[in-house]
Parts: C-alpha cells; structure tokens; sequence
C-alpha cells in the first residue's frame, strides 16, 4: 500500500534507525525502497550492499542529487502511496495507518502530513499547522515526510530535477499540487522524528543561502517557473506602500504584532485597529 522512499548519500551510520522505526509498523502495509545516490563513503557503501544482500530493495545510481534520488525510488515503488523519509529520520509506526486511513477516506486528499519530533542536536516538538496555500506560497512549511498520493504526485511530475540548487524540491511538488487543485491533510500528532545535526545537509544548505546570490537564483527559478502565482515583489509592494503611508503607526503596530500578539488581538476584536499592516 506503502512505499517508504529513502535516499541516502553517504549516511549510512544513521540508516540503522530509521529501518528500525519502518519496521515497528506492520510489514504488510509497506515496502522500503532505498536509493544509494552515488554515495563516497566506504562504511555506507558496505552496509548498503549488505542489506540488498540481505533482501533490501536497494537502488545503486550514480549521484543525481536529492530530487533524482527520490525520483528513482518513486520510479522503482510498487505502493499506492509514497512516503518520502531522509536517512537521518524516523516515523511513528501511527502515520502508515493514518495515513492510508484518510488517502484511502478522501480521494480529493493529496498529501498527509503531521508534526515531528526534534532529537539529536535540539529536542522538542516541531508543530507544523493546517494547511494554508497563502502561506506556503510565502515559504515552505511541510516537511519531505509527507504520505502522497502516487498518482497526483505523478501527474505533477514528481521532483523537479532541474532546480538550480538543493533545498526546494518538497516546496516546489507542495506548489504544484496546490495549484492543480489536490487538498492536503495536517493530522495535529507526532508521526515522524526530525534529527538536527550541526554540519547536516539541511544546516548546510541555510547557511549557503547566505550566499545571496544561490538564494536570489533560486527565487528567482521559482518565480519564473509560477509567474501567474508567486511574485515575492508583491508583498514588498504592499509593504513598503503601508510603510509610507505612516511609518511610525507601521513600526508600533508591527512590534504589538510581534511581541503583545494578545494586546493586538483585543484590539483588533474592539475595532480599534485594522487587521493586517
């Protein structure tokens, strides 16, 4: 029913983990792909092929990156549904059976997703919240670790490969879901742990968007990819139009916003403020 995707590249010391979490759910409901991207690591390399020596459905592929390696597994998968999960995480044994249960429910449900768990280098929950397209058209907010519906996710054509650089590709399929009309379902639960490691490929990846110029480019793909529905220029527009019109009513109100949320929220309720900059 399940195809638990998991790309790896060179993270085979965390790889033990994330199969023991897959393997606390009942194993008549999934089948576990893992892609080796083209990893260098020698240990990773010998504990993947031990367990395609063992049974594993293990695909070995030069290294195409993030998206090619999803893609890969997606192509290799037999399940209905596709759950994405990195090497270095782990799921709940409840998102398999939540997930099949709603996708299987609704048909008009796309994706699944839940809250994590944060462990390693930061403990605590990672509360996500309901889908809001308005908000994800700002910025992404749902993790890879979602349960798809195959078919939508093929007639979007599954990860873009061609993005400029790593980081974006779960907005980007979020988008392109939204967008053909697909719903998403937030289930208000823990169903999957989320490691945070100093040096990770994530942590990586925030620090390279300091590198303006990565970031700007990969906007600006975005932007050109989906010119009829993002345009960030917008929001600066309005902004900055609000901003002139009185920039010290602007600067209170954004700071009652930020830091007095229930001052703001009362005033708002007595009519006394306009809602919104």
């Amino acid at each position: 029913k399940v195809s638990i995707v998991i790309p790896c590249y060179n993270q085979g010391h965390f790889l033990k983990e994330a199969l023991d979490s897959i393997e606390k759910c009942d194993g008549l409901l999934y089948e576990v792909i893992i892609v080796n991207d083209g990893s260098t690591d020698a240990a990773t390399n010998e504990y993947l092929t031990a367990l395609h020596a063992k049974g594993y459905h293990v695909v070995f592929q030069e290294n195409k990156g993030l998206a090619g390696a999803r893609n890969a597994g997606i192509r290799a998968a037999g399940g209905t549904y596709i759950l994405p999960l990195d090497a270095d995480n782990k799921i709940e044994p409840a998102y398999i059976l939540k997930g099949i249960e709603i996708l299987d429910r609704d048909p008009s449900v796309a994706v699944v997703y839940g809250d994590a768990s944060y462990f390693g280098d930061r403990q605590g929950i990672w509360k996500v919240g309901a889908y809001n397209l308005q908000r994800l058209m700002i910025a992404n907010f749902i993790d890879a670790c979602a349960m798809i519906r195959r078919s939508a996710m093929e007639a979007a054509g599954l990860y873009d490969e061609k993005m400029p650089y790593m980081g974006w590709e779960d907005w980007d399929l979020w988008l392109r879901l939204s967008f053909a009309g697909h719903r998403f379902h937030y289930v208000e639960q823990v169903l999957f742990h989320y490691r945070v490691v100093t040096g990770s490929m994530i942590h990586t990846l925030l620090k390279a968007q300091q590198n303006y110029k990565k970031a700007n480019e990969l906007e600006d793909y975005f932007h050109s990819k989906y010119p009829e529905q993002l345009g960030h220029g917008f929001i600066y527009d309005w902004v900055g139009m609000r901003f002139r019109a009185s920039p010290v009513k602007f600067i209170i109100k954004l700071i009652m916003f930020t830091w007095f949320r229930k001052r703001y929220n009362k005033l708002l309720k007595q009519h006394k403020i306009k809602n919104g900059l």
